[in-house]
């Protein structure tokens, strides 16, 4: 079924994003699909850092993009108050056909998420903000799972000391995990590698583009690809 948020671009829209992304880290399902692609092309900009959990997702998926690229389909996602960013989705109705959209909100395959709330949901929803200026301090901000691909540059890599120079990488709110040697082909192994982060003092974007891919590290690394990120 399709979800359906309203005018992410405003304060109130993001707000709302925001507190949808609370407890997700994908706009549908467990992984990066086109659903998350067109609410990132609706924003058009990174959101403000007020909006903890949008600017964590924005990220993530801008990195996405720039990285390994997003192929999942997803469940399908109508953006109110933004142009439609596929053909196939549903725009918002002109004026003259108030009527005939008032009929079609009884169609069952849209999911309205952001209707009207009822005061248990507004109680909810402020809960939920005094939470989160409650936990100002970095300290109790949130965490992410991520596993990342880390590939040599041939065959004739020291894999041994690759993997030494990645875990060679440390910063406050990283702490590295297990790890394995995957055969890709032609006597090449890669090393996948699990990774905890704090969600506010590490970008996984930063540490690929400005620790894992430059000197001295890069005399092992040829590349370092996503493959999962999961909010913990």
């Amino acid at each position: 079924m399709a979800v359906t948020f309203y005018d992410v671009k405003s304060p109130s829209g993001l707000k709302k994003l925001d507190d949808y992304l609370l407890t997700r880290s994908y706009i549908t399902g467990y992984q990066a699909s086109k659903d998350d692609i067109t609410v990132h092309a609706a924003l058009s900009e990174a959101p403000s850092a007020e909006f903890v959990n949008v600017s964590r997702w924005y990220n993530h998926i801008d990195a996405l993009l720039r990285i390994s690229g997003v192929s999942e389909e997803g469940c399908g996602v109508i953006i109110e108050g933004a142009a439609p960013i596929e053909e196939e989705a549903i725009a918002t109705p002109p004026v003259g056909d108030t009527k005939a959209a008032a009929a079609e909100d009884d169609d069952d395959d849209d999911v309205d998420l952001f209707g009207e709330e009822t005061e248990e949901e507004k109680k909810a929803a402020e809960e939920r903000a005094a939470a989160v200026k409650a936990s100002g301090k970095k300290k109790e901000s949130g965490k992410s799972s991520v596993l990342l691909d880390v590939k040599p540059w041939d065959d004739e890599t020291d894999m041994k000391k690759l993997e030494e120079a990645v875990r060679s990488v440390q910063m406050e709110g990283l702490l590295w995990g297990a790890s394995k040697l995957v055969p890709v082909g032609y006597g090449i192994k890669k090393m996948t590698i699990m990774l905890t982060i704090v969600d506010d003092l590490v970008s996984v974007d930063t540490l690929i583009e400005e620790h894992l891919t430059v000197e001295p590290i890069n005399e092992y690394v040829q590349s370092c690809d996503i493959v999962a990120f999961n909010k913990i």
